[in-house]
C-alpha cells in the first residue's frame, strides 16, 4: 500500500501546486483615493473615437477636453486636486477636436497631440505647468503656440506614439490609413508607412523599439519595421468587428491583445511575435460591449485591462511558459470609465508598495485615482517588487536610429526615490507659415483674398482626390 500512498501524495502535491501559484503579485489589491484627493469639474471629451483621452507622467496629468469649435486639452500639475476652475488655462491650437495626446517619455514638459484637423502638434510646458492664478482670470492665458506642427496626414489623426528610445522621433496614425514617422526637431517626416488598408486601432513598440505592432479594422495584427516600413509578421487577430488593441510585452517579448470574438464576447489573447499564425492563448473575458484598453508593466509582468464604459479593471500576470497569463483580480466600481491613464513606474509611491497607479476619467467630468498595491508589512524598500525600471532618457539620437542603431532602455533603481531632472528647453522649429508662396502675389487686399480662397479650395480638393486614390490603390494591391 506504500506505493499507492506515495503516488497519491505526489498527485495531491501536484494539484495543490496547480491551485496555488507562487507569485509576489497574487495579492495585489486596488485602492481608490478619497474624493477630495481626486479631480472634478472637467469637461472631458465625449468624442466617439476609442482613445484614452489622457496622458500622465510624474509631474502632470493631461486630459482632452470637449471643445466647441476647436480642439484643446488641459495639463494639470499633480498638486491640483478638487474642483478645477472652468477658466483654468488650456492648450488650444488645433482647429478641430483633439483625438489623442501623449507625454514624451524622456521629457516630462513635452506633449504631442493628434487631431481631426489632420495635424500633429508638439507642445512644451513652462516650469510648473501653465501659469494659473485663481484670483485673477486675466492672467490665465491658454498656450496656443506649439513647438512644431507636423503636416502630412490627409485625414484626421487618431494616434500619437513617441519612440521610446530615439530622441525627437514620434509616430502618428491617421484615418488615411498611414503611419508617419516624424523627426520633431526638424518637423519633417522620416518615413511614411502605407501597409494598412483600413483604420489603425492601436500601436505598440517592442522593448528595444526595433519593431512596432499594430491592430487594424481589417482584423490583422501586423509587426512592422518602423525604419523601412516592411511588414515582418502578420496574422489574423480577434474575429469580432469592434476595435481590438495590442501591447508589446517588454522583455517578455510576447504580444497581448484584447478584442472581440465572432459572437461579440470580449477576449484577450497572448501571441509569439515570431509567429502570428495562431495565438498561444485565447481567453474569453465577458460579454461587455465597450472596447478594452490594455496597459503592460514590464517590471512586474502584469497587464491591466480596463473597458470603456464599464467600471472594472482586471489584472493578469504574464509568464513565459504555458498558460502564459494568470488572472489575479479585478477592481470593481459602479462608475464607468471614459479613459484610463497610467503613471510611469518612476512616479509611483514606492514606500507604500504601490506597483501601479491609474487615472480614470469618468463621464461626469471627474478623475478618480486608483492605486494598485502589494500588501507588505515592512516599510523597507522592497527590491523584489521594484526591480530596476526604465530611465527617463532616450539612449539614441534620431539620426543614430535612422542609421540602424538599436538600444534597449537603460534602467535605474527606485531605492533612493526618483528625482525628476531639471526642465530642458526644446528648440522650436522654424516653419514657413501655412500658404507662403514664392511667386509674385496679386496686388491689393481683395485680389489677395480671392486668390487665397481659390488656392485653399484647390488644395483641399487635390488632397481629397489624392487620399481617395491612395486608398483605392492600396485596396486594389491587397486584394489582387
Amino acid at each position: 500500500g506504500g506505493g499507492w500512498l506515495c503516488s497519491h501524495l505526489e498527485a495531491c502535491s501536484k494539484m495543490s501546486f496547480r491551485v496555488v501559484r507562487q507569485s509576489k503579485f497574487r495579492h495585489v489589491f486596488a485602492q481608490q483615493r478619497k474624493k477630495e484627493d481626486c479631480l472634478d469639474g472637467i469637461r472631458i471629451s465625449r468624442n466617439a473615437w476609442d482613445s484614452s483621452f489622457c496622458s500622465v507622467n510624474p509631474l502632470f496629468l493631461a486630459i482632452v477636453l470637449e471643445a466647441q469649435g476647436g480642439g484643446s486639452f488641459m495639463v494639470l500639475p499633480h498638486a491640483m486636486v478638487g474642483k478645477i476652475d472652468l477658466d483654468y488655462p488650456k492648450i488650444s491650437g488645433h482647429s478641430a477636436a483633439v483625438l489623442d495626446i501623449q507625454f514624451c517619455p524622456y521629457n516630462d514638459y513635452v506633449i504631442a497631440s493628434a487631431s481631426e484637423d489632420c495635424l500633429v502638434k508638439v507642445w512644451q510646458l513652462p516650469e510648473g505647468g501653465l501659469p494659473y492664478d485663481p484670483k485673477d482670470a486675466k492672467k490665465n492665458k491658454d498656450l496656443s503656440e506649439p513647438l512644431v506642427t507636423l503636416t502630412g496626414h490627409q485625414r484626421r489623426v487618431g494616434i500619437v506614439e513617441w519612440h521610446p528610445s530615439a530622441q525627437n522621433v514620434l509616430l502618428s496614425a491617421g484615418f488615411d490609413y498611414m503611419l508617419i514617422v516624424w523627426n520633431t526637431a526638424t518637423g519633417k517626416a522620416l518615413k511614411e508607412i502605407s501597409c494598412h488598408t483600413d483604420t489603425i486601432y492601436s500601436m505598440s513598440f517592442n522593448w528595444d523599439a526595433s519593431l512596432l505592432a499594430t491592430t487594424c479594422k481589417d482584423r490583422m495584427i501586423r509587426i512592422i519595421d518602423p525604419r523601412t516600413g516592411a511588414v515582418v509578421q502578420q496574422g489574423q487577430g480577434h474575429e469580432g468587428t469592434k476595435a481590438s488593441r495590442v501591447v508589446f510585452c517588454g522583455e517578455l517579448n510576447k504580444l497581448f491583445t484584447v478584442g472581440f470574438s465572432k459572437m461579440s464576447e470580449r477576449q484577450y489573447a497572448v501571441w509569439d511575435p515570431k509567429d502570428l499564425s495562431n495565438p498561444l492563448k485565447v481567453e474569453m473575458i465577458d460579454t461587455g460591449s465597450g472596447v478594452l484598453f490594455p496597459f503592460y508593466d514590464n517590471d512586474t509582468q502584469m497587464v491591466y485591462v480596463g473597458g470603456k464604459g464599464d467600471g472594472n479593471i482586471r489584472y493578469f500576470e504574464l509568464d513565459d511558459a504555458a498558460p502564459y497569463a494568470h488572472y489575479i483580480n479585478e477592481f470593481k466600481s459602479a462608475t464607468p470609465q471614459r479613459g484610463l491613464g497610467w503613471l510611469p513606474k518612476r512616479g509611483v509611491s514606492v514606500g507604500e508598495c504601490e506597483v501601479a497607479r491609474s487615472y480614470k476619467l469618468t463621464p461626469k467630468g471627474s478623475v478618480e485615482i486608483i492605486s494598485f498595491i502589494v500588501p507588505r508589512k515592512s516599510t523597507l524598500f522592497q527590491e523584489d517588487i521594484f526591480p530596476p525600471t526604465k530611465v527617463d532618457e532616450a539612449p539614441l539620437t534620431a539620426d543614430q536610429w535612422v542609421g540602424g542603431q538599436v538600444s534597449a532602455p537603460k534602467k535605474f533603481s527606485l531605492k533612493d526615490g526618483y528625482v525628476p531632472p531639471a526642465r530642458t528647453e526644446m528648440a522650436a522649429v522654424d516653419q514657413p507659415a501655412a500658404g507662403e508662396d514664392i511667386e509674385r502675389p496679386p496686388e491689393g487686399e481683395k485680389a489677395l483674398l480671392k486668390a487665397w480662397h481659390a488656392q485653399r479650395e484647390e488644395l483641399k480638393q487635390l488632397r481629397q482626390q489624392l487620399a481617395t486614390a491612395e486608398i483605392k490603390i492600396r485596396q486594389l494591391s491587397t486584394s489582387s
